[in-house]
Formats: C-alpha cells, sequence, structure tokens
C-alpha cells in the first residue's frame, strides 16, 4: 500500500543548526514551541505551512552538524515523520531512529522534484514514486526496524522495562 506525501525539498549539506537554531536549546521546551523554529534559517515559510504526513527530501549530508535531537524533534513535532535523503550524517540518521523518524536513503530524487510536489511511498516494497519513476531504497535492518516500529528508543525501551515487570 502506498501513501501520498507532499514534499519539502533541500539541498546538500544541511546542518542540524538550521534545522533547528541553536540558539533556542534551552530556551524552548514545548513541542509546539519547537515544531515552531523548524527550518526557520533555511526556510521561513516551512514552520507555518508545514502538514502533518509531510516529508522532507534532501541532498547529501543531511543533518551535518551537532548531535542535538533537537534537529529530529523539531521537524517530528511539526509533523514531518520521513526524512528522504541522499546521505545522512550518522548522527542525525540514529537520532532519527531513536525519536521515531523514518530515514531514507534514496540517491537522486532531490534532483527531480520541488517543494510542493508528491510523491508515493510504499514502506513495505522499499519503494518511492515521483512523476512516474520508480526509486529503490534499502530497508532498516531488523534490529533498527523493531526500535522504528515501537516509536522510537524510549518508547522500545519502557515497553521492554514494563514487560520485564
Amino acid at each position: 500500500m502506498t501513501n501520498t506525501h507532499r514534499c519539502w525539498v533541500y539541498g546538500d549539506n544541511v546542518n542540524t543548526d538550521v534545522i533547528f537554531p541553536g540558539k533556542y536549546t534551552y530556551t524552548l521546551k514545548t513541542p509546539e514551541e519547537i515544531a515552531s523554529k523548524a527550518l526557520e534559517d533555511l526556510d521561513p515559510t516551512f514552520a507555518t505551512q508545514v502538514k502533518a504526513g509531510d516529508v522532507i527530501v534532501a541532498g547529501r549530508n543531511w543533518g551535518m552538524g551537532s548531535s542535538r535531537e533537537q534537529g529530529v524533534t523539531s521537524l517530528k513535532y511539526a509533523g514531518v515523520n520521513c526524512i528522504i535523503a541522499e546521505s545522512f550524517s550518522g548522527l542525525y540518521f540514529r537520532n532519527c531512529i531513536n525519536q521515531g523518524v523514518l530515514p531514507i536513503v534514496c540517491t537522486g530524487l532531490h534532483l527531480t522534484l520541488h517543494t510542493g510536489d508528491s510523491i508515493e511511498l510504499d514502506i513495505a516494497n522499499h519503494t518511492i514514486i515521483s512523476g512516474g519513476n520508480h526509486y529503490s531504497f534499502s530497508p532498516l535492518s531488523p534490529s533498527v526496524q523493531k526500535i522504528f516500529d515501537a516509536g522510537g528508543l524510549l518508547p522500545m525501551l519502557q515497553k521492554q522495562f514494563a514487560a520485564a515487570k
């Protein structure tokens, strides 16, 4: 089964300080406050126009820079549950998994799309459909898929702890 998603398209080397400005790290507390600053310095329209289910499509090295989880949580709180990039910073990729945001590595997709375009995402068959073109992506490893299926690392650990009682 495929789901259609609206895209927000960005280029290469987008760092975590652009995804969530560091100046807000210790001042904003609620999910709503954090979401309101997502991509503020890169795309001032993002936070006011993003809708639940929208996806980020980006180039190489998405999420480079600091390891602050707000780079992921700001997008999650804004309604983004999937980020597709040509490549991710290793720390950012892991923060996506830990926060329950699906990171998909897909080469070349960002070059064919514009913000506002739609894609079809078929997670079960590891396929993205855009303009009649099919893009394949690798599945998550079983251990990482288990974390993602639980909604992130903390929810998985909470479930394991509760089951062990």
